[in-house]
């Protein structure tokens, strides 16, 4: 049974709201105790101050009871983060549902000019299909996300469809992981910490945790022989310092493992979460399942493991506190054994890390694939097929135009076979191509597609439908038009494509124009290629006349009442009504 998505979200942000404010109340309980034991430590040491055998009991009892309830109003404090992230996301997924979705990340980064179909069909910026889906929380799901909606992948398509539909019947596991994920305050990106781990040269000798051991055993019988006053204090004094320079020797190299540390150990805090909840969550769908295993290899827990080596992190971060690094490392060379055991733990696992990490990244990307479908449950998986048609679609619209104005339309389209797409201006041409190419893309990752029904035999996109002129290279328009349609035929001779292009050769004369269009376009034919091409110029409909391939289609356009009427609607034919003259006039722009 399906869930509606806007009565979840709903029902998620009250019952987060009503969470937050608990969480809040326990807080400010947690600040006054905290507050109580440190009144009450200062008070106690202050009264005992001249009488040792009290003194040490006090500090000892009240440095305790304080770590114990920091720690504690730590765990409160992240529930409070966590629930408030959750909160922020439900209140997300209700603002996209009503298509307000510009203040969410648009991948400009990701641009590129000379990708296949990357620019031409708002993939990235502000805007774009990519900012629409996007949910991701960490950098390396973001790259992850970018790279699938550019790869052009035509390979195991349905594989990817039994994850996506999978993943969208978890919205609560997807919403627990991205807010985990969200909390992750990174300074080094993924890429660098596995660098960093694989690189790392270890500096404490192996033997360091015996003599630990040994002295620690003698600071606690010393300490004892002082309080029975068995023995002078002179010898604890004598104890502490000679603790204090073993860990000296050391401490150039332990401080920079520290200062490295500090810079990773949130982002293994909460990779461990991370991949608890992977591993705690059944998945059937083959990649899936697959993914998991790369963190579940039976023999241990990965997260218990991440875990241990974030606590070890945590533990030497806490030698800046001046009671716990200066006493501690006096009385058990504290920082000696924690390094130790933090290079053991490197040793161990550094081989491990790049395999969760990855885990992590592609839920984090496939999460937002799976987070589309939910929100779009009236989408249509294409129905992967091989046939004599690439794409036979019915009810297609694009994706982020408002349903209920968008137009919908049908697109049956045979292998080898193109269409040459008249109308004109404004009469829907381009929004036409980039629906089609888009719900290529869209298909080919898996996604299901703004459509009533789509059969689809998988091939690969390529466009040129905004190219530029670059005044950096020195490069006119037409050079720059001419060199895209080169990479077109190179690419063609690699593999199978479908061809989109907006009105080419034109940057050049009319005639010109006319003859270059059409030997491209017996070209294209020949060399097997299929696609649409769209374009004003009427007389390249004639090329439909000597190859049965290629056949006309039109978006129409209307002069009623004087006044201008779209009906946006794709049909065969060639279009027979222009309106460059009657918009001029208009606009006041020509008599």
């Amino acid at each position: 049974m399906s869930v509606n998505p806007h009565s979840f979200y709903e029902t998620q942000l009250r019952k987060f709201e009503t969470r937050l404010s608990e969480i809040k109340k326990k807080l400010d309980v947690s600040s006054s105790i905290r507050l109580l034991v440190v009144v009450l430590t200062i008070l106690g040491t202050y009264l005992c101050w001249d009488k040792a055998q009290f003194l040490v009991p006090i500090l000892f009892f009240g440095i305790g009871t304080f770590v114990f309830l920091v720690l504690r109003h730590n765990k409160l404090r992240y529930q409070y983060e966590l629930t408030g992230e959750l909160l922020s996301r439900n209140q997300k997924e209700l603002k996209v549902l009503k298509r307000d979705f510009y203040d969410l990340p648009d991948g400009k980064e990701y641009m590129d000019a000379d990708h296949w179909f990357g620019s031409d069909i708002d993939l990235f910026g502000r805007g774009s299909f990519y900012q629409y889906l996007n949910r991701t929380a960490l950098e390396s799901g973001a790259k992850r996300l970018a790279s699938l909606l550019q790869s052009n992948n035509i390979e195991q398509i349905e594989v990817k469809q039994a994850a996506i539909k999978e993943l969208s019947t978890k919205p609560e596991w997807r919403q627990e992981f991205g807010a985990t994920a969200v909390l992750v305050k990174t300074q080094l990106p993924a890429s660098k910490i596995v660098s960093w781990l694989s690189g790392y040269i270890s500096f404490i000798p192996p033997s360091i945790l015996t003599l630990a051991y040994i002295f620690s055993s003698i600071s606690i019988a010393v300490t004892i022989g002082c309080f029975m006053s068995m023995i002078s204090w002179f010898w604890l004094l004598l104890v502490f310092v000679l603790g204090l320079g073993i860990t000296g020797r050391f401490l150039k190299k332990t401080n920079k493992l520290s200062a490295d540390a500090s810079k990773i150990q949130n982002t293994f805090t909460q990779y461990s979460r991370l991949l608890a909840l992977i591993e705690n969550e059944e998945f059937r769908a083959e990649l899936l399942h697959e993914q998991k295993g790369k963190v579940d290899e039976g023999d241990y827990t990965s997260s218990q493991v991440l875990k241990k080596f974030s606590r070890l992190l945590d533990r030497l971060d806490q030698r800046n506190n001046v009671l716990v690094g200066f006493i501690l490392n006096g009385f058990f060379l504290r920082d000696l054994m924690i390094c130790h055991a933090i290079e053991n733990w490197i040793g161990d696992n550094k081989d491990r890390i790049p395999k969760w990490f990855e885990a992590i990244s592609f839920f984090d990307a496939f999460n937002s694939l799976g987070n589309y479908a939910f929100n779009h449950q009236n989408h249509t998986y294409p129905k992967i097929a091989t046939t004599s048609k690439t794409l036979e679609c019915k009810g297609l619209t694009h994706p982020l135009l408002d349903p209920g104005k968008a137009i919908q339309n049908d697109i049956s389209i045979a292998n080898d076979e193109f269409f040459i797409v008249t109308g004109a201006n404004m009469a829907g041409k381009s929004t036409f191509l980039r629906t089609v190419s888009l719900q290529l893309v869209m298909a080919n990752i898996g996604l299901p597609v703004c459509a009533h029904s789509v059969v689809y035999s998988p091939i690969k996109l390529i466009t040129s439908m905004r190219t530029t002129d670059s005044l950096a290279d020195e490069e006119s328009y037409f050079f720059s038009e001419l060199k895209r349609l080169k990479f077109i035929m190179e690419e063609m001779g690699k593999d199978k494509y479908f061809i989109v292009l907006d009105e080419i050769l034109k940057g050049t004369n009319s005639k010109d124009k006319a003859l270059g269009s059409q030997k491209f376009v017996d070209k294209l034919v020949r060399l097997g290629g299929t696609g649409i091409i769209a374009t004003h110029d009427l007389s390249l409909c004639t090329v439909a006349e000597e190859q049965k391939k290629v056949s006309n289609y039109f978006f129409d356009a209307r002069i009623v009442d004087g006044e201008l009427f779209f009906d946006y609607q794709f049909q065969e034919g060639i279009c027979q009504n222009m309106n460059a003259s009657f918009l001029l006039k208009k606009m006041g722009l020509v008599d």
